[in-house]
């Protein structure tokens, strides 16, 4: 499945929900710029220290935006796109499709497809927001002509969806930075913050497991929780070991299923 001469591979992805995240879930938030300070931070200061962490890496990563950030923040959705990045979609606000209707699920597709491709992408991946679906979600991509999806956690490796045909990027909420640094001041979510140290020790066990299984790494980061200094100092070491594996692939989510895509192609014959 993967090119000749790699064992695995592997995909950095970022989730740049901004202050959508906190809007969708409560429109009364609008009012609040302290809680909205938390994803102004991620467009403010997380997307250019990410984007800078990967020029210097020469990267390129996956960044799924919702459509609504992408009005908001439209000049930090063009650097991404000037620095070769992959543009997915995210959803038009950040609401879960399992909670919309069939048409406001279309009509968050449509739009947010709109927006993006008037900024200059070409979306072919979705990320829905909090990795859920709608019971009509995948056949709704399929109608768009999109490739592939990241969002179920079944797998270790990239699979097809029937009948869709959508390709599957498996993910895992150990590889994604939210359960570890996210913390919310309410009563919902009493948990501690994590260390750069504790994490940065988690993903590469992970890492190295999947590496040697052959499988998919998929990483799932957010500008505002990895963007904070300390924690993308533990990115650029965590970029740097992944790199020291010659037999990995490192590419974009797009690359990755184009590749399964046609894997899987050649296996049905």
């Amino acid at each position: 499945m993967w090119p000749e001469g790699k064992r695995a591979a592997a995909a950095l992805t970022f989730d740049f929900d901004a202050e959508e995240v906190w809007i969708a879930e409560d429109p009364a938030n609008v009012r609040r710029p302290g809680v909205l300070s938390q994803g102004t931070y991620g467009a403010k200061v997380g997307v250019p220290l990410i984007l800078e962490l990967l020029a210097r890496h020469d990267l390129r990563a996956t960044f799924f935006v919702p459509g609504r950030v992408a009005e908001r923040h439209p000049g930090r959705v063009e650097e991404i796109l000037a620095g070769g990045h992959e543009l997915g979609l995210h959803g038009f606000t950040h609401r879960s499709p399992a909670r919309l209707g069939d048409d406001e699920e279309a009509d968050e597709l449509d739009h947010s497809i709109a927006v993006l491709s008037g900024l200059g992408a070409k979306p072919t991946g979705y990320r829905s927001p909090s990795w859920d679906f709608g019971d009509h979600t995948l056949g709704l991509l399929a109608a768009r002509g999109l490739l592939y999806s990241s969002n179920l956690m079944d797998d270790i490796r990239p699979y097809r969806h029937e009948p869709s045909g959508i390709i599957e990027l498996p993910v895992q909420w150990m590889l994604d930075d939210a359960p570890h640094f996210w913390f919310d001041n309410g009563a919902s979510w009493p948990k501690k913050i994590s260390t750069p140290s504790e994490v940065l020790e988690i993903w590469r066990a992970e890492f190295s497991a999947m590496h040697r299984l052959g499988a998919l790494f998929v990483l799932t980061m957010h500008p505002q929780l990895i963007g904070r200094p300390s924690r993308v100092e533990m990115l650029d070491e965590f970029v740097t070991f992944v790199r020291s594996h010659g037999d990995l692939w490192l590419a974009t989510a797009g690359e990755i299923a184009a590749a399964a895509d046609a894997a899987l192609n050649v296996r049905d014959v």
